[in-house]
């Protein structure tokens, strides 16, 4: 039997979370040095001192299979790892996963087994055997009707992804709606998705610019809802100038192939991670200094 105190030395000395700490110290009877020894033939202890660290490299992936498509975010700490083939089969195994089961939430997803492992240990034990923290980050699963088409667009390797569900169009030209959205990373499909909050903060931002170059309070009222529009023309994807002919919208461009875009999904590795800045020079001064 174990007792509180040893939970809390156990997770003091490898970093590992209380769950695992208690599942260590049942499997060897209570004793700190054993579980230690356990919970690195887990790969649990090495991981888990990497979960502070910052990993804003990795890739995207998309898959579709029948009337589903599922896009992920896997991370790593460098662009070196995120290239490496055992972290990208694990990218690829886990799409197929994704593709096979249920899951909605990245809770649920971790919990999917595979024989006696979960994802979450597969994803231990590769970060142990990397030697670098990855981060199952997130992921959408996407749902078409039989009468609608996928567009899917992967830019760089997957540096960033997207999907797109479009209806009476082929997948040409689906994947062309998929490709703009890649490039040109709309907020939303249109002005309905965009958040009111975003407005709200665009619109004071006008109103004050438009004040600031002299004109009344009711002018600048009048000035917003016209530049507001420009701003709708960069952050709505149907609103934008189709990248392939910019004398056509992209709603344009679908609608005069027959169709309409019914949604959109757009993924960018390490989008709003806050990356670690490195400095060589000082690092390597500090190291002189301390040798």
């Amino acid at each position: 039997m174990y007792k509180i105190t040893d939970v809390k030395e156990l997770r003091e000395r490898t970093g590992a979370g209380m769950m695992d700490c208690k599942k260590a110290l049942e499997a060897c009877d209570g004793d700190i040095d054993k579980s230690i020894d356990w919970l690195r033939e887990k790969g649990i202890a090495k991981a888990a001192k990497k979960e502070s660290r910052i990993a804003a490299e990795g890739i995207c992936q998309i898959k579709t299979k029948g009337n589903t498509a599922v896009i992920v975010e896997v991370n790593s700490e460098t662009d070196f790892v995120a290239k490496n083939s055992e972290f990208t089969s694990f990218v690829d195994y886990l799409v197929d996963k994704l593709l096979e089961n249920d899951a909605t939430t990245l809770e649920e997803a971790l919990a999917i087994k595979d024989g006696e492992e979960t994802i979450q240990e597969k994803l231990i034990a590769l970060v142990a055997k990397i030697g670098e923290k990855i981060s199952f980050r997130r992921f959408e699963k996407v749902v078409k009707n039989d009468t609608e088409v996928f567009g899917t667009y992967k830019h760089m390797g997957g540096t960033i992804g997207s999907i797109i569900v479009a209806k009476g169009v082929s997948e040409e030209v689906a994947k062309d709606v998929a490709m703009q959205t890649a490039a040109m990373n709309p907020t939303a499909l249109n002005r309905a998705g965009v958040p009111q909050e975003l407005v709200e903060k665009e619109s004071k931002i006008i109103k004050e610019q438009v004040m600031a170059e002299g004109k009344p309070e009711e002018i600048a009222e009048k000035m917003v809802t016209g530049r507001l529009n420009k701003f709708y023309k960069e952050a709505c994807l149907e609103e934008q100038d189709f990248i392939k002919d910019s004398s056509v919208s992209v709603k344009d461009y679908v609608k005069n192939n027959g169709g309409e875009i019914i949604s959109m999904v757009r993924y960018a590795v390490g989008e709003g991670i806050e990356k670690k800045q490195e400095d060589f020079a000082s690092e390597v001064m500090s190291q002189i200094q301390n040798s």
